[in-house]
């Protein structure tokens, strides 16, 4: 042992080694960080031999690739784009909605110049970052007025924090969801400060439980839309409008509808799931409505709350809407992705492209997958009908017709096979079923198939000796 700490050579030695420069410059590192990592490996080499293990190679060798591994990673990212190859379009784990690319070009303009986020260009005093998509969402919407937070559970918290605290709220016991991350909404309701006031049952709830549960200390009727789940069977549930004409019975009601994902787009009319339309569910009147800016509606994470002017005036003075709100570049991909609606282009948003891509589109990308894979000869392809989920906690019921390769390896298991590709340059992330591999190519665009060909092929040059 005490030889072995005898020929660890001292820091100044190293930095002299001609990898020392050959390193910084690889990867871009100066003297003084790559000095920080070879005193970071010397420490661990000697920690290493002083708990009795055995390094099994050349002790130089040893620490010059530790050094580089450290330095390798230095500066690589955390954050980093993936192919999505499960089939679920809207994939929490992997980031939910890419962006158009019209909101991608929004994004780095504003990202890389100075914005008038809170300047107002036209009397050249300070603006509001409220009005910055405010006209936008009134227009896409039908809202009197508009506002944005950070997400969606922000709005429900924001909204129920600035009408109901210290009140009564109003909510059926079949809307008491759960949303991702264990955030409940009676959890939310609680930290908010309102008082929850549950009615009905868990699969049936009436008018008349609303009407019965009104008091004078009742400040709001929430409406819940369960996006996550479906009750089905012997049920009943009341309407938004039905909600709204609660109204004539109690002065200064407020009636909140909190729609989750938040569709702009009527997918009914391509036969795909029974999501509420925003701009419907307004013109019930119904005050205020919430919804996220990263499902359905196929932009960045936000929290868009739209509604009747006199309540929207009042949480835009909320000492809440400082913590809860938007950066610059969430602002610029949002207005990306409203101006595609505006301009009747909801088809150029990847979300809800995917949604709508026909199975012959989608079996034309596998199929140029597959005549370009022919020669890897370690793998077994076979081209499958199969079926989309649209994830994101939304439309749980609805699957979209799809097609997929189905792949096998003659010396991996499939999961073996599915954690090479996850580990890769790019990450390819698959679904596993029956034993197979699967690559479902509606969530898979055209310009990712040269990639996830050449992650196969780095495969078959690893293994197939």
């Amino acid at each position: 042992m005490k030889d072995i700490l005898r020929n660890i050579p001292p820091v100044h030695e190293l930095q002299k080694h001609h990898l020392f420069i050959l390193l910084g410059k690889k990867y871009n590192l100066d003297e003084t960080v790559l000095t920080s990592i070879i005193r970071q490996v010397l420490d661990a080499v000697r920690n290493t031999v002083k708990s009795g293990h055995h390094i099994n190679k050349d002790l130089n060798s040893f620490i010059w690739d530790e050094i580089e591994e450290i330095a390798k990673a230095k500066n690589k990212p955390s954050l980093l784009p993936v192919i999505n190859a499960t089939g679920t379009i809207l994939h929490t784990n992997l980031g939910r909605s890419r962006l158009s690319r019209e909101a991608i070009d929004r994004v780095v303009e504003v990202a890389e110049n100075y914005s008038n986020l809170e300047f107002d260009i036209i009397s050249g005093k300070r603006g509001s970052r409220h009005d910055i998509v405010e006209d936008l969402i009134k227009e896409v919407t039908g809202a009197e007025a508009a506002m944005v937070v950070n997400n969606n559970a922000a709005a429900v918290f924001f909204i129920l924090n600035a009408f109901g605290k210290g009140k009564e709220v109003i909510v059926s016991r079949g809307q008491l969801v759960e949303i991702g991350g264990s955030f409940r909404i009676s959890s939310i309701m609680e930290e908010s400060g309102a008082k929850l006031v549950e009615v009905g049952t868990t699969n049936k709830t009436h008018l008349k439980d609303y009407e019965e549960a009104l008091t004078d200390g009742t400040s709001m009727v929430l409406k819940v839309h369960t996006s996550n789940f479906k009750i089905v069977g012997f049920t009943q549930d009341v309407s938004t409008q039905q909600l709204v004409d609660l109204k004539k019975f109690q002065d200064n009601l407020i009636v909140y509808e909190d729609l989750g994902s938040g569709v702009l787009f009527d997918f009914t009319e391509a036969g795909i799931g029974e999501e509420p339309v925003v701009q419907k569910v307004l013109e019930t009147g119904v005050d205020i409505v919430s919804f996220s800016g990263d499902k359905l509606l196929g932009g960045p994470q936000a929290g868009i709350i739209a509604g009747k002017k006199q309540y929207i005036d009042q949480l835009k003075k909320h000492q809440l809407a400082r913590v809860l709100r938007v950066d610059k570049m969430s602002f610029a991909a949002l207005e990306g992705t409203l101006q595609a609606y505006a301009n009747n282009k909801a088809k150029d948003i990847p979300a809800v492209r995917d949604m709508l891509l026909t199975i012959e589109e989608v079996r034309e990308r596998a199929t140029v997958f597959l005549d370009s894979v022919t020669s890897l000869m370690m793998f077994q392809w076979e081209l499958v009908e199969d079926e989309s989920m649209v994830g994101g906690g939304t439309m749980p019921e609805v699957k979209i017709p799809s097609i997929a390769i189905r792949v096998q390896a003659d010396t991996l298991s499939s999961q073996n096979l599915a954690d090479e590709l996850r580990k890769g340059t790019p990450s390819v992330v698959v679904r596993l079923q029956d034993q197979h591999v699967i690559l479902d190519f509606r969530t898979i665009t055209q310009g990712e198939i040269p990639k996830l060909v050449e992650a196969f092929r780095k495969i078959e040059l690893t293994y197939r000796d």
